[in-house]
């Protein structure tokens, strides 16, 4: 029995339609009412464009372990799956395909921010 072979674009549109993805000022509002920025890109680009004020670094090979509640090596602040998460990366691609995996670890309210970083700053948001 084979399966279907998809290219990355047919999975990334198949991811994206279980999200309800955030545009930066909507992201910036979910943060302040408590959710969490989850930024997973890596420290290079981190390190050249800045991070953004309170979302939590996470590196995306960690994502899973840290934010399942159930994990024995997941973050204080993954403390139920009720948990209002907005997953960043560099444009907004790699974040739609974690947002979607940690909606099946159960937390059913992940997604991500459209435009990733990028967006945020060219938003006028804030960075450091």
């Amino acid at each position: 029995m084979g399966t279907t072979k998809r290219s990355v674009d047919e999975l990334l549109a198949e991811a994206r339609e279980e999200l309800d993805r955030l545009e930066p000022l909507d992201a910036a509002a979910a943060q302040v009412q408590g959710a969490l920025l989850v930024d997973i890109r890596y420290a290079a680009l981190r390190e050249r464009d800045g991070t953004i004020p309170g979302a939590l670094i996470v590196e995306r090979n960690e994502l899973e372990w840290r934010l399942d509640p159930r994990c024995e090596h997941r973050l204080p602040e993954a403390t139920h799956h009720d948990l209002r998460v907005v997953v960043v990366c560099n444009e907004g691609y790699a974040s739609s395909f974690a947002a979607v995996s940690l909606r099946q670890l159960g937390l059913e309210r992940a997604t991500d921010l459209i435009g990733g970083f990028q967006a945020w700053r060219a938003a006028g948001l804030p960075v450091r």
